[in-house]
């Protein structure tokens, strides 16, 4: 995907483009993605349902697209397990990122207590970095968003421009978690171990507990910091 090996590719028309796909099923929006930025495509998946629904849409749609999985060093062993079975049982293409600073280096530098003192600093390196390295030559990075997740998410749009020709792809973001579940459901796709346990949205161990009662699905993440988001859809700078 280098973008030295190609010629500039011709400006969308972002707007033009989302007013053509509000209310556009998930699928549409993915034959949309491959048609328009073949072959410089990617889906981000952590193994939750939504990118997981993505993956298996993908497997008719654009089987070639890549799945990239960031494995920072600390996912629930469950977590690793499930996308084993899911990979396996939708014969993936998946592309492992790893942090670009060893285990025992991060351990000696930070600690592995990181995330209890600068969650910020612990999702940048292990998270931001590992993916911000495959995304060069890329012009399509689909992930799993919805606009119900959270208040951050409210205004997503089909699709997002970024500097550099990225265009990031939300094909779920008028879904809610039950149409997730009911995909799942009718297309005999497992579901994640620690789901049934209460796990509504599922990151790193040391920063994810079950939601309680009457919580948002996401605020069983980084519970009582004030984080919202990992820095995965915040580092990206809009195009102008």
């Amino acid at each position: 995907m280098s973008a030295a090996a190609r010629a500039p590719e011709p400006a969308l028309d972002v707007e033009a483009a989302n007013r053509e796909l509000e209310g556009a099923t998930p699928e549409a929006i993915l034959e949309w993605t491959w048609k328009q930025f073949r072959p410089h495509v990617i889906l981000t998946c952590s193994f939750q349902h939504d990118g997981v629904v993505l993956a298996h849409m993908l497997r008719e749609i654009a089987p070639e697209v890549p799945v990239a999985f960031i494995n920072t060093g600390f996912h629930f062993p469950e977590t690793l397990a499930y996308r084993d079975e899911i990979q396996r049982r939708f014969g993936i293409e998946l592309v492992e990122l790893l942090p670009i600073v060893p285990r025992d280096q991060f351990a000696k530098e930070h600690g592995l207590d990181l995330y209890a003192r600068n969650p910020d600093l612990c999702c940048h390196i292990n998270k931001v970095e590992p993916l911000k390295r495959f995304l060069p030559g890329v012009r399509a990075w689909i992930n799993g968003r919805r606009r119900d997740q959270a208040a951050t998410r409210q205004s997503l749009r089909a699709i997002e421009a970024f500097q550099g020709s990225l265009h990031k792809v939300n094909p779920l973001l008028s879904w809610t978690s039950r149409e997730t579940f009911h995909y799942m459901e009718r297309h005999g796709i497992p579901t994640h171990p620690l789901f049934d346990q209460g796990y509504a949205s599922i990151g790193c161990a040391p920063c994810t507990r079950p939601v309680l009662p009457g919580e948002n699905e996401r605020d069983g993440r980084w519970a009582g910091t004030g984080k919202v988001e990992c820095g995965l859809h915040t580092f990206l700078d809009p195009k102008a």
